[in-house]
């Protein structure tokens, strides 16, 4: 197995404190505090890191937590029993 890079190191790390640390579910300003927080941590851990490294690592980590489907609740409410788009999931009208 090849040794990783000091960056990939401090991704893996930094992914794995992610989904510990319950980060996914907090408001966005919350989560840029805790990832700024975390990469200076991951800074020191790190030595070898140039700030541009820190700054791609912030970057990298925000847009994980960045869901690709939205897990808040919708705007709109869910369709009711017998709506016309009932028949758009393939289930039968009444006529």
């Amino acid at each position: 197995m090849a040794k990783q890079e000091p960056m990939d190191r401090a991704r893996d790390e930094l992914f794995s404190h992610i989904h510990r640390c319950g980060v996914l579910n907090a408001n966005a300003d919350d989560q840029d505090v805790w990832m700024s927080e975390t990469v200076e941590y991951l800074g020191e851990r790190y030595p070898d890191l140039a700030n541009s490294d820190l700054v791609q690592l912030k970057a990298v980590g925000m847009q994980f937590c960045k869901p690709v489907i939205s897990r808040l609740k919708r705007k709109s409410p869910a369709p009711e029993p017998g709506d016309a788009s009932e028949s758009l999931l393939g289930e039968p009208r009444e006529a």
